[in-house]
């Protein structure tokens, strides 16, 4: 188990240091995990509304899209169509199990090595792929090159960055995703006229952020925390001053090898995990990935110019409004930034509810009333609704979007009650200064159920 560096008096502990040119470089080149795995987001919608690789690989699609008197929904509701996206993401959770592991035991350089050797043979089999297989076993490869790198590259940041930078250096690798989705937008909307290969560029192009990763990672150092784990002491209180810029280390190097020592006590981290004193992390952590799902972002940012192409747009047309998707989301994402540690975490998502939801109910209403059904002229959740999204299109219609909002709905109600705010709470007061004091989880929170060791 990885350890987390916290300060053992419950307080913000300040340690010296300063943002060295090093260190940046090392963010920039692990960001390019983050820059891959939202290239990977973004490029698939847009290949798959694509007339060339329909006709190569999917060639009842792309007769239903043009040629058929079909229901209108139902254009792009092919099984292995949306296996070409989805595959990527049960790939990906069944990596990160085994990237876990490489993680802790061999450093979290290798692990993003290993993520760009497997982005990087994704790559090679989706551009250059000539049948159905070929580009499914590309897309599980880079499956596997995200779970590897979501793995290392988040816990890399965290442990590079200096202390009271921590939080935002590690929300730029959700930045990069975003920068990713939008980048991928971007060459699918030139790429579209270009004939008959532009599908090809659009996932050969995928290659330059994981080349980036894969020569940038030779460059970067280990984190002195993973040094440290794997018994390197000195190696790491080297790399300390390094990434510091300064000679004293000590407060934070005795920090890390404090928390190092306290996640070897942890001999059974999922037992902890099931008992009564962790429940509200583990509800809470669970919820969120569903809502995350079942509200219908990632449907949308997965099928962008599918569903926009559904509802009646050209091609061209149905690119630029994923662009714009696109813009929005690289736009939210820089004031969320801004305002987490500002107003907090629990408000920015029950307006996020409140915004998605008029969004979600405006959508199904015009497609209600203006879309028609005949016509002469579309990791383990995520795996699951970029497998289904567009059979619940076909089925579900306008409905779909109704669907999303009641699960807005629910995931309002859920953060209203039961997520308390955590906005300038130490990680290690937690338990006194939040659950004990909420009204729901402090009955969970028994004294002889508490760890021994405050590990997160």
């Amino acid at each position: 188990m990885p350890a987390v560096v916290v300060s053992g008096s419950g307080e913000n502990q300040e340690f010296e240091g300063r943002i060295t040119v090093y260190v940046i470089v090392c963010v920039i080149i692990a960001a390019f995990g983050g820059l891959m795995f939202g290239y990977d987001i973004g490029i698939s919608g847009g290949v798959t509304s694509m007339d060339d690789f329909l006709k190569k690989f999917f060639a009842a699609v792309f007769e239903k899209k043009h040629h058929a008197l079909e229901n209108n929904y139902c254009k792009y509701d092919d099984q292995f169509l949306q296996l070409f996206t989805s595959c990527l993401y049960l790939a990906a959770l069944i990596a990160s199990f085994v990237a876990s592991k490489v993680c802790s035991k061999y450093g979290r350089k290798l692990t993003m090595q290993i993520a760009s050797i497997f982005f990087i043979i994704g790559v090679i089999l989706t551009a250059g792929g000539i049948n159905i297989e070929m580009i499914i076993f590309g897309r599980i490869f880079l499956g596997f090159g995200v779970g590897f790198a979501n793995q290392a590259v988040p816990l890399f940041l965290s442990e590079i960055a200096p202390p009271n930078l921590r939080g935002a250096l590690n929300i730029s690798f959700q930045l990069f995703i975003t920068i990713g989705i939008l980048v991928s937008n971007l060459i699918n909307y030139y790429t579209t006229n270009v004939h008959p290969h532009g599908w090809r560029i659009s996932l050969g192009i995928a290659g330059v952020p994981a080349l980036m990763l894969c020569l940038g990672s030779i460059l970067i150092c280990e984190t002195p925390t993973s040094l440290i784990e794997r018994h390197k002491v000195e190696e790491g209180r080297k790399v300390l001053r390094k990434i510091r810029g300064i000679e004293n280390v000590d407060d934070e190097f005795d920090s890390i090898i404090h928390a190092c020592e306290m996640a070897k006590q942890v001999k059974d981290p999922f037992r902890k995990l099931m008992k009564p004193v962790s429940r509200p992390q583990l509800v809470i952590s669970i919820c969120l990935q569903i809502f995350q799902q079942f509200t219908g972002i990632n449907a949308i940012m997965f099928y962008a110019p599918v569903l926009f192409q559904t509802v009646g747009f050209g091609n061209d047309a149905a690119l630029l409004s994923s662009v714009i998707t696109g813009l929005v989301n690289v736009f939210s994402t820089v004031v969320s930034i801004y305002v987490v540690d500002r107003a907090g975490r629990r408000i920015l998502l029950l307006e996020a509810c409140v915004q998605m939801f008029i969004s979600q109910v405006i959508i199904g209403i015009i497609l209600f009333k203006e879309l028609k059904t005949t016509v002469s002229t579309n990791m383990l959740f995520t795996f699951i609704i970029g497998q289904a999204f567009l059979s619940m299109l076909c089925q579900m219609q306008a409905g779909i979007f109704f669907f999303f909002a009641a699960w807005v709905i629910i995931m309002g109600a859920f953060t209203w009650f039961l997520l308390p705010e955590t906005k300038g709470v130490p990680v290690d007061a937690m338990v006194d200064k939040v659950w004990k004091e909420h009204w729901f989880w402090r009955s969970f929170m028994v004294e002889d159920d508490r760890p021994d060791v405050k590990v997160v």
